[in-house]
């Protein structure tokens, strides 16, 4: 069944964008054709991931060339687990901009050009997820890189397209240092499938070993957006329409991280506390934690609030890589889930408060609490979840990965564990500041020109233009929104099977012979 299954993730995507550009201008139809597609890839994936783990990682070879020299699909517990998460993310935030479209006669989302972008970015995710070769993962994120930018300068207007040249620029500078790191691997090992290169990079000088690492570390950490390489997420990402916003702050960024788990637990395996690039990797994630939420602390626009604490909680997951125990991997695994899916469903609610208050910036929300008590409710909890508040999946993620720091102990973990914290109180600080602006503050303080020192400090959005244009709401926004704060709160529910999970799929990724002995041929080295 996984042989038919694996490529179907892929392509199933792509012929849906061929459906959707032959149907033309129907609005309907190329509606159903996405939806229809996304529906069919989310129980694809759901049936990858119980068949993978209950019967193993499975391999399917594409092409007619022998292994190591052929396209191979791999979908272990990792990818499985990915492959479902962006499946749901992906279809919640399609149908949440069918609403919108509809109600906005697709002046936002025009959908000759949304649709099929929309499905070639599902599939670049798809296929980056699946990729046993590193041209592979290449390709997947050169899709991913082309369906963005023509989803994130929807509309043409001179902010997005700005914000889509700092976008395209940094993506491109990614790509050549990782098209660089596959030539001098090639050039190296003579091979770019990553189950071969897990073997013959061993074998390699430990100079040169080191520089192949940091090639591939550089390249896949601006994608993620780790400090230093993340000035350009906030300038970016805010300027899109509210569905591209959260399906790029809720994926994109992880798609670097998942590379980054693969680089760590595969090909350069044994990166544990002390060992290899742990200590680099460590510092990068306290520097990315603490600089990306004090950047949010001083923002006044929520979007681009958002957008700081999404870099910010990057930092968690290079810990939990960095750590390289498998609690540590265990616990990544479930925070990279927990926030796909709590910053994907807190842009959503983003997108309801502009329509409701015809802004993103707290110095004209006010009043929003009494105005529209359910988008208050829909933005609190995932708010909390974010913040770290117990019980959310948000806690449990952060305990767990401060419990595999805490038994390995030292001073930098210690320190780490310190700007953990830090990290989640200011993000606490920064959300409950929009809750006292946007939701709790009167109209009448607004109108009445109330300020204060720590509202004067805030940096706009240097885009915006200050002008407040409210919109109705349809019904569809506001269920699909419900929809996934639900789901977010069913991570917390369902936290012992997804714990147990993770742990089953850290101890496959930290054995590397587990794949290296199901991808390549007996006697192949």
């Amino acid at each position: 069944m996984t042989d038919v299954l694996i490529p179907l993730m892929v392509t199933l995507p792509l012929l849906g964008a061929a459906v959707a550009l032959m149907v033309g201008k129907s609005d309907r139809g190329q509606a159903l054709i996405s939806t229809g597609t996304l529906a069919a890839a989310t129980v694809i994936a759901v049936l990858l991931l119980i068949e993978v783990d209950g019967n193993g990682p499975a391999v399917v070879e594409v092409g007619a060339w022998p292994t190591p020299w052929n396209i191979v699909l791999v979908a272990d517990r990792l990818s499985a687990i990915m492959l479902v998460i962006s499946a749901l993310m992906l279809l919640g935030v399609l149908v949440y901009s069918i609403g919108q479209g509809a109600a906005d006669g697709h002046r936002e989302t025009p959908v000759t050009i949304f649709h099929p972008s929309y499905l070639i970015l599902a599939a670049g995710l798809f296929d980056a997820f699946l990729a046993g070769d590193l041209f592979n993962l290449f390709v997947g994120f050169e899709m991913l890189l082309g369906a963005s930018y023509v989803l994130l300068t929807l509309g043409g207007t001179g902010a997005r397209i700005r914000a889509g040249v700092t976008y395209i620029i940094t993506s491109l500078i990614s790509s050549v240092f990782f098209l660089a790191a596959i030539a001098m691997l090639y050039g190296a090992t003579g091979t770019v499938n990553m189950a071969h290169l897990a073997v013959r990079l061993a074998d390699l000088p430990a100079d040169t070993n080191l520089m192949l690492h940091l090639m591939l570390l550089l390249g896949f950490a601006i994608k993620a957006a780790v400090f230093p390489m993340s000035f350009w997420l906030p300038d970016s990402y805010p300027t899109a329409p509210a569905p591209v916003t959260a399906v790029f702050a809720g994926l994109l960024t992880k798609v670097g991280v998942y590379a980054l788990i693969r680089t760590e637990t595969l090909l350069f395996p044994g990166q544990g506390p002390g060992n290899g690039l742990s200590v680099p990797l460590m510092v990068i994630a306290l520097l990315t934690m603490v600089v990306g939420i004090l950047g949010a602390t001083v923002q006044a626009d929520i979007k681009r609030l958002l957008s700081f604490t999404l870099v910010s909680h990057i930092g968690y997951m290079v810990f939990g890589v960095a750590l390289g125990t498998q609690l540590g991997m265990n616990a990544t695994v479930y925070y990279v889930v927990h926030h796909i899916s709590v910053q994907t469903t807190l842009f959503l609610v983003v997108g309801l408060i502009e329509r409701r208050g015809g802004t993103t910036s707290m110095t004209r929300l006010a009043g929003l609490l009494k105005a529209s008590p359910f988008v208050a409710t829909l933005f609190l909890i995932p708010a909390l979840n974010l913040g770290g508040i117990p019980p959310f999946s948000g806690f449990l993620g952060k305990a767990g990965l401060f419990l595999a720091g805490a038994d390995e102990g030292g001073w930098l973990i210690w320190v780490l564990l310190g700007g953990g914290a830090l990290t989640s109180l200011l993000t606490l600080y920064a959300l409950a500041r929009v809750w006292n602006m946007a939701f709790w503050r009167s109209p009448e303080e607004l109108e009445g020109g109330y300020q204060s020192t720590l509202l004067d400090a805030l940096v706009e959005n240097p885009e915006d233009d200050g002008s407040v244009k409210t919109r109705t709401t349809p019904r569809l926004m506001v269920s699909t929104t419900v929809a996934m704060v639900i789901f977010t709160l069913g991570l917390t529910v369902f936290a012992g099977p997804l714990f147990s999970l993770g742990d089953r799929t850290a101890a496959e990724i930290l054995d590397p012979q587990v794949l290296i002995s199901l991808v390549l041929p007996e006697g192949v080295r």
